[in-house]
């Protein structure tokens, strides 16, 4: 029986199983300490009860007005442990605080628009397209080109209790571009 638990500077030193993963974006530790230390509520993971990290998620709350909302900065589950519904747990509990403790109108997060098998996942959560990002992805503004570089990326979000009239979604989102600097 896994555990899932918030999210401790110490877990930095064993989450590369997860890291590894090619669909995982990276950061630097001060970037993870940062979140650590101001959204500690909204960081958590999921541990085997061997000690091996088999998932986290880091979350924030931002945003003003009707746009305050909790954003999933990453969600990551190791390969080894998909499709178990740990993703999901996950989620559930930074929903949860983004609502009851943030009062946060919406939820939102960002996925590669090729990354289909994450995107029917969060569908099945309950969260929709809001509108797709050009070129979110990548070495925006450096002139070098990768395989992955400057990818499209949906923003996905999921309305709250607070959003009684669904205004922090549409129906037609795929058909909303907009630029990676347009966004924040």
């Amino acid at each position: 029986m896994s555990v899932l638990r918030s999210f401790r500077a110490t877990d930095l030193f064993k989450f590369n199983n997860i890291n590894l993963d090619i669909w995982t974006e990276t950061y630097n530790n001060t970037f993870y300490l940062s979140y650590l230390s101001r959204f500690p509520d909204l960081c958590c993971v999921q541990e085997a009860p061997s000690g091996r990290m088999m998932g986290y998620v880091l979350g924030k709350a931002e945003g003003q007005n009707t746009e305050w909302h909790g954003h999933v900065t990453a969600l990551t589950v190791a390969p080894e442990y998909r499709r178990l519904g740990l993703a999901k747990k996950m989620m559930n509990l930074l929903e949860l605080v983004s609502d009851e403790i943030y009062k946060g109108w919406f939820v939102d997060l960002y996925v590669r628009c090729t990354n289909s098998v994450a995107v029917q996942m969060y569908e099945k959560m309950g969260y929709s397209v809001y509108r797709r990002v050009r070129e979110y992805y990548g070495s925006l503004g450096t002139g070098q080109r990768h395989n992955r570089d400057e990818e499209d990326a949906f923003d996905m979000r999921k309305p709250m209790s607070r959003d009684v009239g669904r205004r922090s979604i549409r129906a037609n989102g795929r058909d909303i571009f907009v630029s990676a600097h347009d966004v924040s």
